[in-house]
């Protein structure tokens, strides 16, 4: 008998534990959809999507960057400042546009050069110790120490992220202003500008608003 009621406890215990793990109602969807969830207190992936996907396609549309004199041009990234009152992953809006590009053809981007230090500091490291194994060869073999020209960067892309919040009664409105400059190394002029907004509204608890 008390064999028995073990085995029962035990199953409806295993019972309860997979009630609570299933994931019956998971499944996939579009990232750039309509069903993807839309909160006003944060910045989501299907906004990243779309503020990338307009700003890479007013550059390229821009013609600015076959203005280069070399292509495909190198451009690095720059500051990119959040101006709003949430933590917010601008490596995640700067990385689409970064890809976007690369995939174009029209420029290239440098990991090993940046706004706050590289981004593969391996790459870095191995390029420093490149250039210190020839010039060390070089000076063993009695020839002239020169330092190694590399390609200098042509571009250098900053941004900014704002928020302008608002409400009417119950019903809460929220606008993400993404803005990007494309800046020239050699004379230092923002060759192309541009900024997307995207904008939700919704009823929201005023609590964190």
């Amino acid at each position: 008998m008390t064999k028995c009621i073990s085995t029962f406890l035990l199953l409806g215990a295993l019972a309860i534990f997979s009630g609570c793990a299933s994931t019956d109602n998971a499944r996939y969807i579009d990232p750039k959809g309509t069903e993807t969830i839309v909160s006003l207190n944060k910045i989501n992936i299907q906004d990243w999507n779309q503020a990338a996907d307009l700003l890479v396609n007013d550059l390229l549309s821009s013609g600015v960057l076959e203005r280069a004199p070399e292509q495909p041009a190198l451009m690095v990234v720059s500051r990119i400042v959040n101006k709003t009152t949430s933590q917010t992953d601008l490596d995640s809006l700067t990385k689409k546009i970064r890809v976007a590009l690369n995939q174009s053809g029209k420029v290239v981007t440098s990991t090993t050069m940046g706004y706050g230090g590289a981004e593969d500091p391996m790459a870095k490291q191995y390029m420093q110790q490149s250039d210190e194994r020839e010039q060390m060869a070089a000076f063993m073999s009695g020839d002239k120490v020169t330092t190694k020209e590399r390609k200098l960067p042509y571009y250098t892309l900053s941004g900014k992220l704002l928020e302008d919040k608002t409400s009417s009664g119950k019903v809460n409105q929220v606008t993400y202003t993404f803005q990007m400059s494309l800046t020239t190394t050699t004379d230092g002029i923002a060759v192309w500008e541009s900024e997307q907004q995207i904008t939700k509204i919704g009823k929201q608890s005023t609590i964190g608003w």
